[in-house]
């Protein structure tokens, strides 16, 4: 199978879990302790495989300088477009209870939520994808990482969908769409930069994990503070420990 079918699979995947999440918040109760504790070991995950899978082999294959250019231009980026969406409806789309503003609220929230939700997944698909371009297969570290932190996200993000009165359709239309749209950017990503030398795929990784630990501080870490503020440290520690023995096992 050629490495962007292989990469749109494996995006594709990943993005699925967002899906699972959603369901399971759909149709069974889970308690906000819960969810917030799997978010919390999501973002500990990812934080593991940002330091090892991502930035530290963007530093060694491309050098220093792009790798911190692209990290930090990753972050602004993000930051700057989650900034203008939450001005639109879309600061709590992670949240698993009534502090979601429904569309009678925030006219276009809706809409709002849909992108930041896309905002959130696409740069995750990139590196996945980017990971097959070394050989050897897919990161299974990163696809870990990703697929564990996506599955508390759809389930938090669906449970607080639900709770402000958006409809099933509109709340699997939006994750089966963010799959989708998940498998094609890690499609288009190893389309673009298969053959591309060690430094532009070195800045483009670092970019895509600059993105990603923004959205893992801006919108997984204060949900999981917020109902297990107490534990939240040792959840985090626990995912970014199990992401490292995979990493290395």
């Amino acid at each position: 199978m050629p490495v962007w079918a292989q990469a749109g699979l494996w995006g594709l995947l990943a993005g699925g879990a967002l899906v699972l999440g959603a369901a399971i918040a759909w149709w069974i109760r889970v308690p906000q302790r819960v969810v917030a504790t799997v978010m919390a070991f999501g973002a500990g995950v990812l934080i593991s495989a940002l330091s090892f899978d991502l930035v530290d082999e963007a530093e060694r294959t491309g050098g220093l300088v792009p790798t911190a250019a692209g990290f930090l231009t990753g972050a602004v980026v993000y930051v700057a477009a989650n900034v203008a969406l939450a001005r639109r409806g879309a600061r709590h789309r992670k949240r698993s209870h009534e502090i979601q503003g429904s569309e009678e609220d925030t006219p276009g929230s809706g809409a709002a939520i849909a992108i930041g939700a896309l905002l959130d997944g696409i740069p995750e698909s990139i590196v996945l994808g980017l990971t097959l371009l070394k050989g050897g297969g897919v990161g299974v570290a990163v696809f870990a990482a990703i697929f564990l932190s996506n599955l508390p996200e759809g389930l938090s993000s669906a449970a607080g969908m639900k709770a402000s009165g958006r409809t099933p359709r509109y709340v699997f239309g939006v994750w089966g769409a963010i799959a989708t749209a998940s498998g094609l950017a890690g499609l288009l990503g190893v389309v673009f930069l298969e053959g591309a030398s060690p430094t532009t795929v070195a800045a483009i990784t670092a970019l895509a994990a600059g993105a990603i630990l923004a959205m893992v501080a801006d919108t997984m870490i204060p949900e999981a503070f917020e109902k297990t503020h107490l534990y939240a440290g040792l959840a985090a520690t626990v995912g970014f420990l199990s992401a490292f023995v995979i990493s290395h096992a």
